[in-house]
């Protein structure tokens, strides 16, 4: 399949050459879940169909978004590109929006419907007497534990993460006004913050696990607070390495202040991994 470049198309969509990617991912994708249901299941080939599966997506990413960088340096694009590449960030990002929300969702069934209708039974029905609705909770089968409070860490990972969204708009405003040398440091002080907390998150975990008995074997509560922290955690390593790329290719000089998509989006992305970790700093570790 021919394409044209953007000068080419005269304000028409931007037609990239056939590729397999697609079907590699897919096929990555494949083999990561089947390999990990083979190791759950002791299945001895469950060892090697994993790394391959990771192999075939690592480098799906550096092939595809090579190509796009490509594509977009060489001028490919018009403003029909930028536009559904908009379009689709933001659709990610409010699909991200409804994956905490779900979780959210289940702390606010737990703590206000589900813990309250147990301990309301009256004692000749229910089979956990003495069971109160008090929050924070393990339900009633959980293993004992100490709750996490607010202070401490967790309140030192909210000030990093708002220093780090300060630091990227600092960054970002580097950008829009050709100041090099603030965008860069910007961008690396970024990245240094992100990874600091992730630092203190693992940090945080052992201690819970140590120390304080939170486990996931703590009932409702260690349950609620391991999948959102976790997953939380996962998408500022994610976010930390989207932004640890774009510093890169800003040492390169891809962007200008008047092109630089790839930029923004990660900037957006990190913006809602810092709003995402203060409404869990309240209803996780605060009320």
């Amino acid at each position: 399949m021919s394409h044209t470049t953007g000068a080419d198309a005269k304000g028409h969509y931007f037609v990239p050459a056939a590729s397999n990617y697609s079907t590699t991912l897919s096929m990555g994708i494949f083999l990561m879940a089947l390999g990990l249901i083979l190791k759950v299941n002791a299945v001895p080939e469950g060892a090697w169909a994993m790394p391959i599966g990771a192999a075939m997506i690592v480098y799906v990413l550096f092939g595809w978004f090579g190509e796009i960088i490509h594509e977009n340096l060489n001028g490919s694009y018009t403003h029909w590109e930028d536009r559904s590449y908009r379009t689709g960030m933001v659709w990610f990002i409010f699909s991200e929006v409804m994956f905490f929300a779900c979780f959210f969702g289940v702390l606010y069934y737990a703590r206000r419907i589900s813990l309250p209708e147990l301990a309301s039974y009256e004692d000749a029905l229910n089979p956990y007497m003495g069971f109160t609705a008090a929050w924070p909770s393990s339900g009633p089968m959980g293993d004992p534990f100490t709750p996490m409070g607010p202070w401490g860490i967790p309140a030192l990972n909210t000030l990093l993460l708002l220093t780090s969204g300060a630091t990227l708009t600092w960054a970002h405003w580097g950008l829009i006004k050709n100041k090099r040398s603030h965008l860069i440091l910007g961008l690396i002080l970024t990245v240094l913050l992100g990874a600091i907390f992730l630092g203190f998150q693992a940090y945080e975990y052992i201690h819970a696990y140590s120390e304080l008995g939170l486990t996931l074997g703590a009932g409702i509560y260690g349950a609620t607070f391991f999948i959102l922290t976790g997953f939380h955690g996962m998408h500022v390593t994610l976010g930390t390495i989207m932004l640890a790329v774009i510093l890169g290719r800003c040492m390169k000089g891809h962007f200008s202040e008047h092109n630089h998509f790839a930029f923004e989006a990660v900037a957006w992305y990190w913006h809602f991994v810092d709003v995402v970790w203060l409404i869990l700093f309240v209803f996780v570790y605060w009320l």
